[in-house]
């Protein structure tokens, strides 16, 4: 980064309820321009990291720090206010309006005198067709309604939605989790593109083949603590597989199956053995 500064950082942060610790001394930087990738598998403490970047829920240890300040959101509305965007798995749209509508949702452009102002129709089509444009998107109705998109689709108007609402820091929940190779590859188009128009990009995965194609910067999280923090030129995709596959755990099972009848365990590898195959579809990094 140019400042070297970065936008949001986390130092030792950590989330506790009750006596359940669910993330405990993690460290995140996330610079403008850069998409860092997080990744674990269910239970690692991803959607609590979320969750606190994106203002659902208060850290409980450590620091959370926008532009170089200390801060506490204590609601969605004040992170946003200060750029970071939240695109969740599960997408907050409305199928059945169209895809204009859904673009300016709770935002929408109004005109004439208050107190009888109307919504804005036509400028609201034609922003959001520009912005979309402007990602690469190109749909050939707006009027469509957004239910009848891909997946993939759907991702990346929300994407493009953020980036037009000011996002400095776009936050993306999984993404490509539901979407066949075609789509997710359209999706992984758009995080580039958001990363090339400089906001800084939070990719959470449990795809390392996903995030090896356009992260800068990779954290694996096992178990609600950092296992893993390295930039792209520090590792390689296999050795990120082999920190998301856990070799630790394929022993551990390995000695459990030992007690099973008709599982050969001199079949399966050994921790130092585990290695993942590349993918020959991963290629270049956009």
């Amino acid at each position: 980064p140019a400042d070297g500064r970065p936008i949001v950082e986390l130092r030792g942060a950590g989330k506790s309820y009750g006596n359940v610790r669910a993330l405990h001394g993690v460290d995140l930087q996330v610079f403008p321009s850069q998409v860092t990738c997080v990744l674990g598998d269910n239970g690692a403490g991803k959607s609590t990291l979320i969750k606190i970047i994106s203002g659902l829920h208060q850290h409980s240890e450590g620091e959370f720090l926008v532009d170089g300040r200390p801060v506490r959101f204590t609601t969605p509305r004040q992170a946003l206010d200060r750029g970071i965007a939240t695109v969740y798995q599960d997408l907050a749209t409305v199928p059945l309006m169209p895809v204009w509508r859904n673009f300016f949702l709770g935002s929408e452009m109004t005109r004439g005198p208050w107190p009888v102002r109307r919504l804005d129709i036509e400028r609201m089509k034609k922003t959001a067709d520009e912005e979309l444009r402007a990602m690469g998107i190109i749909l050939d109705d707006l009027e469509q309604p957004i239910g009848t998109l891909s997946g993939g689709q759907r991702q990346c108007v929300a994407i493009a939605r953020a980036v037009y609402f000011g996002a400095r820091v776009l936050i993306l929940d999984e993404p490509t989790a539901a979407l066949g190779v075609k789509q997710s590859g359209v999706v992984l188009k758009y995080i580039a593109a958001a990363r090339d128009r400089g906001l800084g990009v939070i990719f959470i995965t449990h795809n390392p083949h996903h995030a090896y194609m356009v992260g800068d910067h990779f954290s694996v999280l096992r178990l609600g603590t950092l296992e893993l923090s390295a930039a792209r030129s520090e590792i390689g995709l296999e050795e990120l597989t082999n920190h998301m596959a856990g070799g630790a755990e394929l022993a551990a099972l390995k000695h459990e199956l030992a007690t099973v009848r008709g599982v050969d365990v001199e079949e399966l590898p050994e921790e130092e053995d585990l290695t993942a195959p590349v993918p020959a579809s991963s290629e270049g990094t956009s």
